[in-house]
């Protein structure tokens, strides 16, 4: 991931090039873009796992009882299934 942020003008090139501007040896300055990614991504998990544990399930907004397709296993709404099989009129 780190690799990828130097390849391209993103954050992450712009803090590893400040280090580097800074003096730091270019190994140190990829531990450091490593370390930030690493915080970065840690820090997106605990708010996805707090999101996830506030919200019933599902899209957000919707409530623990919703369903597509209803309470009601039997429910069918487009009618029963029939085992008709085709015939050919050739």
């Amino acid at each position: 991931m780190a690799v990828v942020q130097l390849r391209n003008q993103t954050k992450g090139r712009a803090c590893y090039d400040a280090r580097r501007a800074g003096g730091m040896p270019s190994i140190m300055a990829m531990r450091a873009l490593k370390r930030r990614l690493s915080n970065v991504v840690f820090a997106r998990m605990l708010a996805d796992q707090k999101r996830r544990e506030a919200s019933p399930g599902g899209q957000p907004g919707t409530p623990a009882d919703s369903s597509a397709t209803g309470q009601d296993p039997g429910n069918r709404p487009f009618g029963q299934a029939t085992s008709r099989t085709r015939h050919s009129t050739a």
